[in-house]
């Protein structure tokens, strides 16, 4: 793989980001990873390269970058309950500054970077995220319909809110072809929840899967945390290949 940390012009500064795209000359779809909320590190390297592995052109970008290129704070040892915990209280307020104006900007910007690349073929692009990503991903593809032909959320939070612009209130308005993969036990995301967010995608006419991934706990697909699950981690990626593949690669 080719592998590269690359900057990406925002209406609202620079973001750093990772990217990677096969070595052999070609043109790939492309496809945008939203990261956790732990943020870019050597994981998300690695689940970027392996994507981008199946002939993709993948891009990661630092989602907190208004705070700093990545790493924005200190990581701690993530296997350390008191270490997590005080990590968390230095990028839950990053997290919550980042507003659903922020996103689509943010998410309008990515993908502009992405069309411009010349490993990048002509076409709709892939969108896939983990936790707080997962959210992000669901927003990119509701705001740009046109723009996004597949999309994936994996173990995502608070997608069922009272809030105005909660994401399942918006999530009608996705064309891609979806996949969203819950954990089993997730206070963030309740089977209440799934149930909310599945009548609003079936209101929406979604073309979508939706599945609880058994005996998981919220952030699954992360190798560098106590939630990680490796069979939930294989599934995650049977199902988002499969997405890709079906969608993407036919165009």
């Amino acid at each position: 793989m080719h592998f590269r940390t690359v900057d990406i012009p925002t209406p609202d500064g620079t973001a750093d980001a990772y990217a990677a795209c096969p070595e052999k000359d070609g043109s790939y779809p492309g496809v945008l990873l939203y990261m956790n909320i732990i943020g870019l590190r050597p994981v998300i390297k690695e689940m970027v390269t392996e994507l981008a592995s199946h002939g993709y052109y993948v891009l990661a970008p630092n989602v907190f970058y208004r705070h700093g290129r990545a790493p924005v704070a200190e990581l701690p040892d993530l296997s350390r309950a008191e270490e997590r915990e005080a990590f968390m209280g230095r990028v839950f307020p990053m997290l919550e500054s980042h507003s659903s104006g922020n996103a689509v900007r943010d998410a309008g910007a990515y993908l502009d970077f992405l069309a411009r690349q010349p490993q990048v073929r002509n076409g709709k692009a892939g969108v896939t995220g983990y936790c707080m990503g997962g959210m992000l991903a669901l927003r990119t593809a509701a705001a740009y319909p046109e723009r996004v032909g597949a999309v994936g959320s994996f173990h995502a939070g608070q997608l069922v809110t009272e809030a105005p612009d909660s994401p399942h209130r918006v999530v009608g308005r996705i064309a891609a072809r979806a996949h969203l993969g819950h954990a089993e036990n997730d206070a963030s995301m309740t089977r209440d929840d799934v149930a909310a967010l599945d009548k609003a995608l079936d209101e929406g006419g979604v073309d979508y899967t939706s599945e609880v991934y058994p005996g998981t706990v919220h952030g699954f697909t992360m190798a560098d945390t106590p939630a990680f699950s490796p069979e939930g981690l294989e599934r995650h990626w049977d199902r988002l290949l499969s997405l890709l593949s079906e969608t993407l690669q036919t165009e």
